[in-house]
C-alpha cells in the first residue's frame, strides 16, 4: 500500500519506491530505501511528516504516494 494511507503512529518497512529516476534519486538521499523501517509522524493539510533513520522528514502527498509499505 503507499505511504499515504498510513496513519500517525504507525510503523512500517518501505517495500518500494517509484517514480522516475530523479524522484527514486531524490527520496533515497533523504533515506527512503527498500527495507528501511519508518514511522509516521503525523500529517498537515495531505502533506506528511516521517520519522526515518533517526530523523523527521516532511513530504508532500505526492512523494508519499510514490513510496510503498
Amino acid at each position: 500500500m503507499p505511504l499515504t494511507l498510513a496513519r500517525p503512529g504507525e510503523d512500517a518497512s518501505i517495500k518500494k519506491v517509484g517514480g522516475s529516476p530523479e524522484t527514486r534519486q531524490f527520496l533515497e538521499k533523504l533515506g527512503f530505501v527498500p527495507g528501511t523501517k519508518l514511522t509516521v509522524v503525523g500529517t498537515i493539510s495531505g502533506d506528511m511528516i516521517v520519522g526515518v533513520k533517526e530523523s523527521r522528514v516532511a513530504i508532500s502527498r505526492e512523494m508519499a504516494a510514490k513510496i510503498w509499505i
